[in-house]
């Protein structure tokens, strides 16, 4: 079974403005660019691409996304809230969810709807993984 998520691509028509954004708001760091994308990095093993429009290699061809989320500390979760706040992204929350663990939504430039999850450093996901996630059908059935 793969054990985490290591690259994700959006499609962008404006590679510096979303740039920007993610490098800003997120504190990403560049690890490269080319002519029709840049990689960021997120924590130590994973990339954010930022595709524009068009064919690619391996048949890929970027595209729209409707949500994904990056992992963060109650702490990080805060310091992110009030980054985007001074840049007028208009986040939403932090939401609590039940178990306790809260959440930030914020759309890109690009109108991705990014969430911030705690869940994964500072709530049950810390100890358990994905166990606290799964319904009990689900649980018993990979059991």
């Amino acid at each position: 079974m793969p054990t985490h998520f290591c690259e994700l691509t959006l499609e962008t028509r404006d590679l510096a403005g979303l740039e920007r954004f993610y490098t800003t708001a997120f504190g990403l760091p560049v690890l490269a660019r080319e002519d029709d994308r840049v990689w960021l990095a997120v924590g130590d093993g994973g990339r954010l691409g930022l595709w524009s429009p068009g064919p690619k290699e391996f048949g890929d061809r970027g595209g729209r996304h409707v949500h994904y989320a990056l992992s963060a500390g109650a702490g990080e979760l805060n310091h992110i809230d009030r980054r985007l706040r001074e840049l007028d992204a208009a986040p939403r929350g932090p939401v609590e969810h039940d178990g306790g663990d809260r959440s930030l939504y914020v759309e890109d430039p690009e109108g991705n709807l990014v969430e911030v999850w705690e869940f994964f450093v500072d709530g049950d996901g810390a100890e358990d993984g994905v166990a606290p996630l799964a319904d009990e059908e689900s649980a018993a059935a990979s059991a």
